[in-house]
Protein backbone atom coordinates (compact mmCIF):
# COMPACT_ATOMS: atom_id res chain seq x y z
CA UNK A 1 0.00 0.00 0.00
CA UNK A 2 1.22 3.25 -0.98
CA UNK A 3 1.18 6.03 1.69
CA UNK A 4 -0.04 9.39 1.23
CA UNK A 5 1.24 12.39 2.44
CA UNK A 6 -0.54 15.02 4.61
CA UNK A 7 -2.74 17.14 2.52
CA UNK A 8 -2.20 20.32 5.14
CA UNK A 9 1.48 21.89 5.60
CA UNK A 10 3.25 21.56 8.58
CA UNK A 11 3.93 24.91 9.21
CA UNK A 12 0.77 26.35 7.81
CA UNK A 13 -1.04 23.98 10.19
CA UNK A 14 0.89 25.12 13.73
CA UNK A 15 -0.22 29.12 12.49
CA UNK A 16 -3.93 28.22 12.43
CA UNK A 17 -3.68 26.02 15.32
CA UNK A 18 -1.09 27.41 18.01
CA UNK A 19 -2.75 25.99 20.64
CA UNK A 20 -3.85 22.66 21.45
CA UNK A 21 -5.93 21.98 24.97
CA UNK A 22 -6.65 19.26 26.87
CA UNK A 23 -9.60 20.46 28.15
CA UNK A 24 -11.22 18.28 30.82
CA UNK A 25 -11.66 14.23 31.82
CA UNK A 26 -14.58 13.05 34.02
CA UNK A 27 -15.09 9.50 35.32
CA UNK A 28 -18.14 8.33 36.68
CA UNK A 29 -18.76 4.54 38.33
CA UNK A 30 -21.62 3.37 35.49
CA UNK A 31 -23.06 0.31 36.32
CA UNK A 32 -20.23 -2.59 36.71
CA UNK A 33 -18.04 -0.70 34.74
CA UNK A 34 -15.76 2.58 35.16
CA UNK A 35 -15.95 4.96 32.26
CA UNK A 36 -13.86 7.66 31.47
CA UNK A 37 -14.27 10.82 28.97
CA UNK A 38 -11.54 13.12 27.89
CA UNK A 39 -12.50 16.30 26.29
CA UNK A 40 -9.75 18.08 23.67
CA UNK A 41 -9.58 21.06 21.51
CA UNK A 42 -7.67 22.96 18.80
CA UNK A 43 -9.55 25.85 17.26
CA UNK A 44 -12.86 24.75 16.25
CA UNK A 45 -12.22 20.92 16.35
CA UNK A 46 -14.04 19.49 19.48
CA UNK A 47 -13.16 15.96 20.46
CA UNK A 48 -14.65 13.64 23.31
CA UNK A 49 -12.56 10.65 23.47
CA UNK A 50 -13.73 7.43 25.85
CA UNK A 51 -12.38 4.44 27.94
CA UNK A 52 -14.59 1.72 29.58
CA UNK A 53 -12.63 -0.41 32.36
CA UNK A 54 -15.29 -3.36 33.11
CA UNK A 55 -16.77 -4.94 35.79
CA UNK A 56 -14.76 -3.28 38.45
CA UNK A 57 -14.76 -4.99 41.63
CA UNK A 58 -17.03 -3.36 44.74
CA UNK A 59 -13.79 -2.69 46.22
CA UNK A 60 -12.47 -0.03 44.23
CA UNK A 61 -15.70 2.65 44.83
CA UNK A 62 -13.92 2.94 47.98
CA UNK A 63 -10.85 4.48 46.67
CA UNK A 64 -10.33 8.18 47.16
CA UNK A 65 -11.76 10.33 44.78
CA UNK A 66 -8.35 12.38 44.61
CA UNK A 67 -6.30 9.03 43.59
CA UNK A 68 -8.78 8.01 41.09
CA UNK A 69 -8.12 11.42 39.44
CA UNK A 70 -4.41 11.23 39.35
CA UNK A 71 -4.53 8.49 37.52
CA UNK A 72 -7.09 9.47 34.94
CA UNK A 73 -5.58 12.54 34.44
CA UNK A 74 -2.37 11.41 33.49
CA UNK A 75 -3.95 8.89 31.10
CA UNK A 76 -5.86 11.96 29.63
CA UNK A 77 -2.23 13.20 29.37
CA UNK A 78 -0.55 10.53 27.23
CA UNK A 79 -3.89 10.33 25.13
CA UNK A 80 -3.94 13.73 24.34
CA UNK A 81 -0.80 12.68 21.98
CA UNK A 82 -3.36 10.78 19.53
CA UNK A 83 -5.25 14.26 19.01
CA UNK A 84 -2.44 16.42 18.98
CA UNK A 85 -0.77 14.93 16.06
CA UNK A 86 -3.23 15.73 13.60
CA UNK A 87 -2.12 20.12 14.34
CA UNK A 88 1.52 19.90 15.84
CA UNK A 89 0.19 22.95 17.79
CA UNK A 90 3.78 24.26 19.26
CA UNK A 91 1.52 24.89 22.62
CA UNK A 92 -0.29 22.26 24.31
CA UNK A 93 -2.58 23.63 27.20
CA UNK A 94 -3.15 21.59 30.10
CA UNK A 95 -6.39 22.68 31.64
CA UNK A 96 -7.62 19.63 33.02
CA UNK A 97 -4.72 19.65 36.14
CA UNK A 98 -1.63 20.44 37.44
CA UNK A 99 1.95 19.23 36.97
CA UNK A 100 5.23 20.05 38.19
CA UNK A 101 8.12 21.22 36.45
CA UNK A 102 9.55 17.66 36.40
CA UNK A 103 6.41 16.22 35.34
CA UNK A 104 6.26 18.52 32.61
CA UNK A 105 10.26 17.91 31.68
CA UNK A 106 9.00 14.10 31.90
CA UNK A 107 5.88 14.61 29.57
CA UNK A 108 8.54 16.67 26.96
CA UNK A 109 10.46 13.72 26.91
CA UNK A 110 7.88 11.38 25.99
CA UNK A 111 6.51 13.42 22.93
CA UNK A 112 9.85 14.00 21.71
CA UNK A 113 11.04 10.22 21.80
CA UNK A 114 7.60 8.81 21.61
CA UNK A 115 6.71 10.44 18.37
CA UNK A 116 9.89 10.41 16.25
CA UNK A 117 8.39 8.73 13.39
CA UNK A 118 5.64 11.25 13.50
CA UNK A 119 8.00 13.42 13.06
CA UNK A 120 10.38 11.56 10.79
CA UNK A 121 7.25 10.84 8.20
CA UNK A 122 6.18 14.18 8.19
CA UNK A 123 9.40 16.12 8.02
CA UNK A 124 8.59 17.51 10.72
CA UNK A 125 11.60 19.83 12.19
CA UNK A 126 11.42 19.02 16.44
CA UNK A 127 14.29 20.53 17.05
CA UNK A 128 13.16 23.80 16.28
CA UNK A 129 13.23 26.93 19.21
CA UNK A 130 10.21 26.75 20.76
CA UNK A 131 9.01 23.68 18.43
CA UNK A 132 6.72 22.86 21.92
CA UNK A 133 5.67 24.34 25.10
CA UNK A 134 3.13 22.57 27.68
CA UNK A 135 1.64 25.54 29.95
CA UNK A 136 0.39 23.55 32.59
CA UNK A 137 -0.68 25.51 36.03
CA UNK A 138 2.34 24.31 38.01
CA UNK A 139 1.42 21.73 41.43
CA UNK A 140 3.68 22.70 44.15
CA UNK A 141 2.25 19.65 46.22
CA UNK A 142 3.19 15.91 46.29
CA UNK A 143 0.70 14.20 44.12
CA UNK A 144 -1.94 12.08 45.31
CA UNK A 145 -0.85 8.54 45.18
CA UNK A 146 -2.17 4.90 45.90
CA UNK A 147 -0.47 4.07 49.56
CA UNK A 148 -2.94 1.23 49.56
CA UNK A 149 -1.60 -1.88 49.91
CA UNK A 150 -2.15 -4.41 46.43
CA UNK A 151 -2.44 -8.26 47.10
CA UNK A 152 0.20 -10.13 45.20
CA UNK A 153 -1.36 -10.29 42.01
CA UNK A 154 -0.23 -9.80 38.28
CA UNK A 155 -2.07 -8.27 35.69
CA UNK A 156 -0.24 -8.88 31.69
CA UNK A 157 -1.60 -7.24 28.85
CA UNK A 158 -2.81 -9.38 25.79
CA UNK A 159 -2.27 -8.25 22.44
CA UNK A 160 -2.67 -11.65 20.74
CA UNK A 161 0.58 -11.83 19.25
CA UNK A 162 3.40 -14.35 20.25
CA UNK A 163 5.19 -12.25 23.18
CA UNK A 164 2.22 -12.12 25.53
CA UNK A 165 1.67 -15.36 25.20
CA UNK A 166 4.62 -16.46 25.80
CA UNK A 167 4.82 -14.21 28.79
CA UNK A 168 1.57 -16.22 30.54
CA UNK A 169 3.36 -19.18 29.68
CA UNK A 170 6.36 -18.61 31.61
CA UNK A 171 4.16 -16.77 34.18
CA UNK A 172 1.36 -19.82 34.56
CA UNK A 173 3.97 -22.19 35.71
CA UNK A 174 5.33 -20.01 38.87
CA UNK A 175 1.69 -18.86 39.38
CA UNK A 176 -2.22 -18.87 38.50
CA UNK A 177 -2.41 -15.72 40.11
CA UNK A 178 -2.35 -13.94 36.68
CA UNK A 179 -5.34 -11.72 35.39
CA UNK A 180 -5.08 -10.63 31.58
CA UNK A 181 -5.57 -7.47 30.36
CA UNK A 182 -7.48 -6.77 26.96
CA UNK A 183 -7.37 -3.71 25.61
CA UNK A 184 -10.03 -3.82 22.16
CA UNK A 185 -9.63 -7.59 22.41
CA UNK A 186 -8.72 -8.63 19.02
CA UNK A 187 -10.37 -12.76 18.16
CA UNK A 188 -6.80 -13.96 19.14
CA UNK A 189 -6.24 -12.33 22.91
CA UNK A 190 -9.87 -13.27 23.25
CA UNK A 191 -9.44 -16.91 22.30
CA UNK A 192 -5.85 -17.64 24.41
CA UNK A 193 -7.62 -16.37 27.40
CA UNK A 194 -9.31 -19.62 26.70
CA UNK A 195 -6.73 -21.81 25.83
CA UNK A 196 -4.72 -20.56 29.10
CA UNK A 197 -7.32 -20.80 31.13
CA UNK A 198 -6.50 -17.74 32.84
CA UNK A 199 -7.94 -16.98 36.24
CA UNK A 200 -9.71 -13.70 35.41
CA UNK A 201 -9.56 -11.64 32.23
CA UNK A 202 -10.10 -7.67 32.10
CA UNK A 203 -11.35 -5.99 29.42
CA UNK A 204 -11.14 -2.38 28.50
CA UNK A 205 -12.74 -0.51 26.05
CA UNK A 206 -11.09 2.27 24.01
CA UNK A 207 -12.84 4.09 21.78
CA UNK A 208 -11.44 7.02 19.35
CA UNK A 209 -13.34 10.40 18.24
CA UNK A 210 -14.88 9.99 14.42
CA UNK A 211 -14.01 13.11 13.94
CA UNK A 212 -9.86 12.74 14.08
CA UNK A 213 -10.37 9.60 11.72
CA UNK A 214 -12.74 12.08 9.53
CA UNK A 215 -9.64 14.59 9.58
CA UNK A 216 -7.21 11.80 8.83
CA UNK A 217 -9.13 11.28 5.68
CA UNK A 218 -8.91 14.98 4.81
CA UNK A 219 -5.26 15.10 5.18
CA UNK A 220 -4.16 16.30 8.56
CA UNK A 221 -1.11 15.04 10.42
CA UNK A 222 -1.01 11.28 11.26
CA UNK A 223 1.46 9.21 12.18
CA UNK A 224 2.56 6.80 15.03
CA UNK A 225 2.04 7.49 18.51
CA UNK A 226 3.85 5.40 21.98
CA UNK A 227 0.99 3.12 22.37
CA UNK A 228 2.66 0.71 24.66
CA UNK A 229 3.19 4.28 26.83
CA UNK A 230 -0.48 4.69 26.87
CA UNK A 231 -1.37 0.97 27.72
CA UNK A 232 0.93 1.48 30.52
CA UNK A 233 -0.73 4.46 32.07
CA UNK A 234 -3.83 2.32 31.19
CA UNK A 235 -3.15 -0.61 33.00
CA UNK A 236 -1.66 1.15 36.19
CA UNK A 237 -4.98 2.53 36.50
CA UNK A 238 -6.71 -0.61 36.52
CA UNK A 239 -4.10 -2.40 38.52
CA UNK A 240 -5.26 0.21 41.07
CA UNK A 241 -9.17 -0.61 40.74
CA UNK A 242 -8.19 -4.18 40.75
CA UNK A 243 -5.93 -4.14 43.58
CA UNK A 244 -2.87 -5.75 41.30
CA UNK A 245 0.70 -5.06 42.63
CA UNK A 246 2.58 -6.69 39.80
CA UNK A 247 1.84 -4.95 36.29
CA UNK A 248 3.92 -7.32 33.58
CA UNK A 249 4.40 -6.18 29.75
CA UNK A 250 6.39 -8.46 27.36
CA UNK A 251 8.69 -6.27 25.69
CA UNK A 252 11.98 -7.68 24.45
CA UNK A 253 15.56 -6.87 24.41
CA UNK A 254 15.08 -6.31 20.55
CA UNK A 255 13.12 -3.21 21.35
CA UNK A 256 15.86 -1.24 22.55
CA UNK A 257 17.50 -0.81 18.31
CA UNK A 258 16.27 2.04 16.49
CA UNK A 259 15.24 2.28 12.63
CA UNK A 260 17.28 5.19 11.94
CA UNK A 261 18.80 8.54 12.47
CA UNK A 262 16.65 11.80 11.79
CA UNK A 263 18.38 15.29 12.75
CA UNK A 264 21.10 13.83 14.36
CA UNK A 265 18.80 11.81 17.12
CA UNK A 266 17.69 7.95 17.03
CA UNK A 267 14.18 7.62 15.95
CA UNK A 268 12.43 3.90 17.63
CA UNK A 269 8.68 3.27 16.53
CA UNK A 270 9.30 0.90 19.65
CA UNK A 271 10.18 3.72 21.96
CA UNK A 272 7.62 2.89 24.10
CA UNK A 273 8.49 -0.82 24.34
CA UNK A 274 12.35 0.16 25.40
CA UNK A 275 14.34 -0.45 28.41
CA UNK A 276 14.97 3.48 28.97
CA UNK A 277 10.96 3.97 29.13
CA UNK A 278 10.13 1.33 31.07
CA UNK A 279 12.79 2.64 33.73
CA UNK A 280 11.30 6.24 32.95
CA UNK A 281 7.56 5.15 33.49
CA UNK A 282 8.76 2.82 36.82
CA UNK A 283 10.47 6.06 38.26
CA UNK A 284 6.79 8.39 37.62
CA UNK A 285 5.08 5.48 38.65
CA UNK A 286 6.91 5.67 42.19
CA UNK A 287 7.01 9.19 42.68
CA UNK A 288 3.28 10.60 40.98
CA UNK A 289 0.77 7.57 41.19
CA UNK A 290 1.48 4.66 43.18
CA UNK A 291 4.71 3.28 45.19
CA UNK A 292 3.17 0.49 45.55
CA UNK A 293 2.66 -0.95 41.76
CA UNK A 294 5.69 -2.81 40.21
CA UNK A 295 6.03 -2.49 36.36
CA UNK A 296 8.21 -4.29 34.60
CA UNK A 297 8.94 -6.57 31.13
CA UNK A 298 8.94 -9.78 31.74
CA UNK A 299 10.59 -10.52 28.58
CA UNK A 300 13.21 -7.69 28.87
CA UNK A 301 16.24 -10.07 29.53
CA UNK A 302 15.58 -11.90 25.85
CA UNK A 303 15.60 -11.52 21.94
CA UNK A 304 12.92 -11.50 19.72
CA UNK A 305 14.51 -15.01 18.54
CA UNK A 306 14.61 -16.23 21.39
CA UNK A 307 10.70 -15.26 22.17
CA UNK A 308 9.76 -17.23 19.05
CA UNK A 309 11.77 -20.18 20.55
CA UNK A 310 9.35 -20.26 23.72
CA UNK A 311 6.23 -19.73 22.01
CA UNK A 312 7.01 -22.46 19.82
CA UNK A 313 6.46 -25.02 22.46
CA UNK A 314 2.77 -24.19 22.59
CA UNK A 315 1.64 -25.67 19.07
CA UNK A 316 -2.07 -25.12 20.72
CA UNK A 317 -1.63 -21.80 20.53
CA UNK A 318 -0.06 -21.80 16.26
CA UNK A 319 -4.04 -21.62 15.11
CA UNK A 320 -4.88 -18.63 17.09
CA UNK A 321 -1.67 -16.12 17.69
CA UNK A 322 -1.66 -13.08 15.12
CA UNK A 323 1.10 -10.36 15.49
CA UNK A 324 0.29 -8.69 11.81
CA UNK A 325 -0.26 -5.68 12.05
CA UNK A 326 -2.21 -4.66 8.78
CA UNK A 327 -4.68 -7.41 10.00
CA UNK A 328 -6.17 -4.50 12.69
CA UNK A 329 -5.66 -1.32 10.42
CA UNK A 330 -8.55 -0.48 9.23
CA UNK A 331 -6.81 2.82 7.72
CA UNK A 332 -9.16 5.53 9.29
CA UNK A 333 -12.03 3.99 8.76
CA UNK A 334 -12.06 3.44 5.29
CA UNK A 335 -11.50 -0.20 5.27
CA UNK A 336 -12.53 -3.26 7.67
CA UNK A 337 -10.20 -5.37 9.38
CA UNK A 338 -9.08 -8.61 7.97
CA UNK A 339 -8.36 -10.38 10.89
CA UNK A 340 -5.63 -12.53 8.72
CA UNK A 341 -2.02 -12.97 8.38
CA UNK A 342 -1.47 -10.10 5.22
CA UNK A 343 2.01 -12.28 4.41
CA UNK A 344 3.16 -9.33 2.69
CA UNK A 345 4.34 -6.99 5.34
CA UNK A 346 7.77 -6.96 7.38
CA UNK A 347 6.18 -7.96 10.66
CA UNK A 348 4.91 -11.28 9.08
CA UNK A 349 8.43 -11.97 7.16
CA UNK A 350 9.82 -11.16 10.67
CA UNK A 351 7.34 -13.54 12.31
CA UNK A 352 8.02 -16.47 9.90
CA UNK A 353 11.63 -16.45 9.71
CA UNK A 354 12.01 -16.41 13.37
CA UNK A 355 9.61 -19.31 14.35
CA UNK A 356 10.81 -21.26 11.04
CA UNK A 357 13.81 -22.62 12.71
CA UNK A 358 11.71 -24.20 15.51
CA UNK A 359 8.28 -24.88 13.96
CA UNK A 360 7.25 -27.37 11.47
CA UNK A 361 6.69 -26.32 7.52
CA UNK A 362 2.76 -27.41 8.14
CA UNK A 363 2.28 -25.62 10.96
CA UNK A 364 3.76 -22.43 9.29
CA UNK A 365 1.68 -23.32 6.44
CA UNK A 366 -1.44 -23.52 7.90
CA UNK A 367 -0.65 -20.18 9.49
CA UNK A 368 0.55 -18.33 6.66
CA UNK A 369 -1.19 -20.04 3.58
CA UNK A 370 2.09 -20.01 1.98
CA UNK A 371 6.10 -20.85 2.42
CA UNK A 372 7.02 -16.60 2.66
CA UNK A 373 10.61 -17.97 2.10
CA UNK A 374 9.38 -18.50 -1.45
CA UNK A 375 7.61 -15.50 -2.44
CA UNK A 376 10.93 -13.40 -4.29
CA UNK A 377 8.84 -9.97 -3.57
CA UNK A 378 9.56 -10.05 -0.21
CA UNK A 379 13.03 -9.86 -1.07
CA UNK A 380 13.19 -5.93 -0.50
CA UNK A 381 11.47 -6.42 2.77
CA UNK A 382 14.23 -8.95 3.87
CA UNK A 383 16.81 -6.78 3.22
CA UNK A 384 15.45 -3.93 5.34
CA UNK A 385 15.16 -6.66 8.03
CA UNK A 386 18.83 -7.73 7.98
CA UNK A 387 20.35 -3.77 7.89
CA UNK A 388 20.92 -3.88 4.04
CA UNK A 389 18.92 -1.16 3.67
CA UNK A 390 18.84 2.28 5.35
CA UNK A 391 15.70 2.06 7.70
CA UNK A 392 14.23 -0.77 9.87
CA UNK A 393 10.81 -1.53 8.87
CA UNK A 394 8.15 0.70 11.55
CA UNK A 395 7.16 -2.51 12.87
CA UNK A 396 7.95 -4.18 16.20
CA UNK A 397 10.28 -7.06 14.78
CA UNK A 398 13.53 -7.53 15.87
CA UNK A 399 17.09 -6.12 15.31
CA UNK A 400 18.63 -6.46 12.06
CA UNK A 401 21.61 -8.94 13.89
CA UNK A 402 18.78 -11.03 14.65
CA UNK A 403 17.08 -11.40 11.26
CA UNK A 404 20.32 -12.34 10.30
CA UNK A 405 20.96 -14.75 12.54
CA UNK A 406 16.95 -16.16 12.17
CA UNK A 407 17.31 -16.54 8.44
CA UNK A 408 20.76 -18.74 9.46
CA UNK A 409 19.28 -21.12 11.87
CA UNK A 410 16.23 -21.23 9.08
CA UNK A 411 19.01 -22.43 6.42
CA UNK A 412 20.99 -25.06 8.54
CA UNK A 413 17.94 -26.44 9.59
CA UNK A 414 16.87 -27.39 6.12
CA UNK A 415 20.73 -28.38 5.68
CA UNK A 416 20.08 -30.84 8.39
CA UNK A 417 16.91 -32.40 7.32
CA UNK A 418 18.65 -32.13 3.30
CA UNK A 419 15.35 -30.18 2.35
CA UNK A 420 15.83 -27.99 -0.44
CA UNK A 421 16.37 -24.15 -0.14
CA UNK A 422 13.67 -21.72 -0.99
CA UNK A 423 14.27 -18.42 -2.46
CA UNK A 424 15.27 -16.18 0.05
CA UNK A 425 17.40 -18.47 2.22
CA UNK A 426 19.24 -19.39 -1.04
CA UNK A 427 19.55 -15.69 -1.65
CA UNK A 428 20.98 -15.33 1.91
CA UNK A 429 23.06 -18.21 1.91
CA UNK A 430 24.63 -17.45 -1.74
CA UNK A 431 24.94 -13.67 -1.21
CA UNK A 432 24.76 -12.67 2.67
CA UNK A 433 26.34 -15.68 4.38
CA UNK A 434 29.39 -15.16 3.00
CA UNK A 435 30.32 -12.05 4.55
CA UNK A 436 30.50 -13.36 7.88
CA UNK A 437 32.68 -16.59 8.67
CA UNK A 438 31.65 -17.14 12.56
CA UNK A 439 27.36 -17.66 11.97
CA UNK A 440 26.87 -20.00 14.62
CA UNK A 441 29.06 -18.08 16.99
CA UNK A 442 26.92 -15.30 16.37
CA UNK A 443 24.02 -17.37 16.41
CA UNK A 444 24.81 -18.26 19.48
CA UNK A 445 25.21 -15.34 21.89
CA UNK A 446 21.67 -14.46 20.17
CA UNK A 447 19.92 -18.09 21.80
CA UNK A 448 22.31 -17.98 24.78
CA UNK A 449 21.77 -14.27 25.60
CA UNK A 450 19.97 -12.76 28.94
CA UNK A 451 20.33 -9.30 29.59
CA UNK A 452 21.04 -8.75 33.65
CA UNK A 453 19.49 -5.69 32.88
CA UNK A 454 15.84 -5.91 33.80
CA UNK A 455 13.38 -4.98 36.46
CA UNK A 456 12.09 -8.48 36.91
CA UNK A 457 11.06 -9.25 40.44
CA UNK A 458 13.46 -12.33 41.80
CA UNK A 459 10.20 -14.90 42.31
CA UNK A 460 9.19 -14.43 38.03
CA UNK A 461 13.32 -14.99 36.74
CA UNK A 462 12.67 -17.42 34.17
CA UNK A 463 16.10 -18.38 32.92
CA UNK A 464 16.12 -21.83 34.45
CA UNK A 465 12.76 -22.43 32.95
CA UNK A 466 14.28 -21.96 29.14
CA UNK A 467 17.95 -23.42 30.11
CA UNK A 468 19.69 -20.49 30.32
Amino acid sequence: MVKKGPKFQVNDLRKKFPEFCYDSYKWSFLNKDLKIVFKFSAGKHKFVSAVKIKNIPNSAKKIKKEIINNFVFNLGMVESLSYWKAFCSPEIKVLAGALTKNQVAWWEKLLFKGMGQYFFENKINFKAKNFIKIIVEESKDKAAVLYKAADDSILLPIGGGKDSFASLHLLQQKTNNVSCFLLNPTKAAAAAGKVFACKDTIVCERKIDEHLLDLNRKGYLNGHTPFIAYVSFLTALTAALFNKKYIAFSNEKSSNEGNTTYLNEEINHQYSKTFEFENNFRDYLKKYLSPNLEYFSLLRPIYELQIAKIFAERRDLMPIFLSCNEAEKTHSGTKEKTGKWCGACAKCLFVYMALYPYVSTSDLKNIFGIDLFAKKELLPLMFELIGEKEIKPWECVGTKQEANIALYLSWKRNVIRDVEQPFLLEYFAENIMPSEKNWEKEAQKIIQNWDTKNNIPKKFDFRKQIGL
